[in-house]
């Protein structure tokens, strides 16, 4: 099977920023979405997936009346899900336990949260679902970085290197098959 090249674009600025923000939903601004659709310009998309969060899904709904494409709403490329952090800024969260997230998200989830391979399990069923024609997908920066994880190999520190600020597009191209892989082609931002 040929490849296909795959767009993931991180939804655009919040009208809170600087929170935690997992399963609790925030609204995107007028500018963010704005952003998200100027990243879609000449992509040649065939098909178009959003999360079903507010910020990204309201990206993906002006982006499809922007492309003439319908747009899909696939809830598995949710951001990760912050349990009792979630909503909350980083400095209100004990930086103890908030550390040991970031050095393994696996072993620590934030509590009443969800697992680091739990977010990989659920992009890596949403990537071996997708039809293999070119393809945007808007969604979050945990998301985004799980793609890269599940595509790419990337472990965690390499992964928590990749700056992915709002409306950051990272453009794939991807070889499906029993264990996909990609190859990255670029970052826009």
């Amino acid at each position: 099977m040929s490849g296909f090249t795959l767009h993931l674009l991180r939804h655009g600025a919040l009208e809170q920023p600087g929170l935690m923000m997992g399963r609790t939903d925030g609204a995107p601004t007028a500018a963010g979405i704005a952003a998200c659709v100027a990243q879609t310009a000449g992509l040649g998309v065939e098909q178009l997936i959003s999360s079903d969060l507010q910020r990204a899904s309201k990206a993906g709904a002006a982006i499809s009346d922007a492309l003439g494409l319908p747009l899909t709403v696939d809830p598995r490329w949710r951001e990760l899900d912050f349990g009792d952090w979630d909503g909350k800024a980083s400095g209100a969260v004990d930086q103890g336990t908030l550390g040991a997230f970031w050095d393994d998200p696996d072993a620590n989830p934030p509590p009443g949260g969800e697992r680091w391979s739990s977010l990989v399990a659920r992009v890596s069923a949403a990537l071996a679902d997708m039809v293999p024609q070119t393809t945007l997908v808007v969604t979050h920066g945990g998301a985004m970085r799980a793609a890269l994880h599940a595509l790419c190999g990337f472990d965690q520190r390499q992964l928590w290197a990749f700056d992915l600020p709002y409306a950051a597009r990272l453009t794939l191209q991807v070889w499906p098959g029993e264990k996909p892989n990609a190859q990255i082609i670029g970052l826009t931002s």
